[in-house]
């Protein structure tokens, strides 16, 4: 019997800026970019509960996000508090909380800073699978003190869907037999892959649930949607063979920033590069890795045009100024006639580092 169970931590990263800062606790928290009086830009990277209650969620733009803290406040509720991310800190509750899941179990896939897949197959039934899923809450709870949520299922695909049922703090059991029908009710983006341009796709030919979309052949599903039409096909009917696997690999750490307005100042531009490759060098650090090869910097110009440029090093580099001199040295060309010949303000930078060791 297989039994596969997907922990996710609720509002991870609100979740411990909460935990670490006892004068927020209750209060409606929003972790991203600043929203600077509503003229900020960039997204909301994640919402606890109580501000989710204002319709804020991860992936909103901030100013958006403003807007709606605003309206609440007008109408006596608390102002939603907006605060950075702090990757450093969030990296090092997860390694604890990972630390945890593997204590009682030997065969985990962390697939997330804040979620992970664990085979509980060895326990030999859902009901001893549900003590071991209580006894991890638990312990994470009592040591960590933020909360998580697990689906237990026959396959990794009900377990991750079971794990979203009951947040925040909640535990569901989805047995093999009750899988298809758990899955039919639910509306299509339930099933992991499909998105807003697919589902207008299949809401255009009548199917906004699961149920609809079964009324598909295989053949018509690969007609409309590729040679993802197949594996659909088996999705929604609760079938999923994807093992669990032991070794989580990051296969890149990076950040980005908007700016506030769009600018060609090389002062403003080479001071936030700076600074995201000491965050990225501190995060490859907390990942246990020690080195890099590959050094990407992305562009955004006023318009929505982005560029990206890559240099991959023959020997891995380990140190922040390498990082640094190289990012300058990719960038620098978008500041003149090289790669900007008409002069376009930039409205985003980022920074990424590949092939970790």
């Amino acid at each position: 019997m297989r039994i596969i169970a997907h922990l996710d931590m609720d509002a991870f990263f609100a979740a411990i800026e909460e935990r670490d800062n006892p004068r927020f606790r209750g209060m409606p928290i929003a972790v991203g970019s600043d929203p600077k009086g509503g003229q900020g830009r960039g997204v909301v990277a994640t919402a606890n509960y109580k501000a989710r209650e204002y319709g804020i969620h991860s992936a909103l733009p901030i100013s958006k996000a403003w807007q709606f803290s605003e309206e609440a406040r007008q109408r006596g509720k608390p102002a939603v508090i907006f605060l950075p991310p702090n990757f450093e800190r969030y990296t090092e509750a997860s390694e604890h909380i990972m630390k945890i899941i593997r204590a009682h179990a030997s065969l985990v896939e962390q697939a997330s800073v804040d979620e992970a897949y664990v085979d509980l197959s060895f326990s030999g039934s859902f009901a001893k699978a549900e003590k071991i899923c209580r006894a991890i809450k638990e312990e994470i709870q009592a040591k960590e003190k933020v909360t998580a949520s697990v689906g237990i299922g026959p396959n990794k695909l009900i377990a991750k869907i079971a794990s979203g049922f009951q947040k925040p703090d909640g535990l569901t059991i989805v047995e093999e037999g009750n899988a298809e029908a758990f899955l039919e009710p639910m509306s299509v983006r339930a099933i992991p892959g499909i998105g807003p341009k697919t589902e207008l796709l299949f809401t255009a030919r009548g199917a906004k649930t699961v149920r609809d979309l079964k009324k598909f052949s295989r053949e018509e599903l690969v007609e409309l949607t590729g040679k993802w039409g197949a594996e659909l096909y088996e999705k929604i009917r609760a079938r999923d063979e994807t093992p669990v696997v032991e070794e989580y690999e990051v296969k890149s750490i990076g950040e980005q920033e908007t700016f506030a307005e769009d600018t060609k100042s090389a002062e403003l531009i080479f001071e936030r590069l700076s600074m995201m490759c000491k965050n990225i060098m501190a995060r490859l650090a907390g990942d246990g890795f020690r080195t890099f090869k590959t050094v990407v910097i992305t562009v955004r110009f006023t318009g929505f045009e982005t560029k990206t440029r890559t240099h991959t090093f023959s020997n891995p580099q380990r140190t922040a100024k390498a990082l640094q001199t190289e990012a300058f040295r990719l960038i620098l060309p978008f500041l003149d006639a090289r790669e900007n010949p008409k002069g376009k303000l930039i409205r985003l930078i980022g920074v990424r580092i590949e092939k970790l060791g």
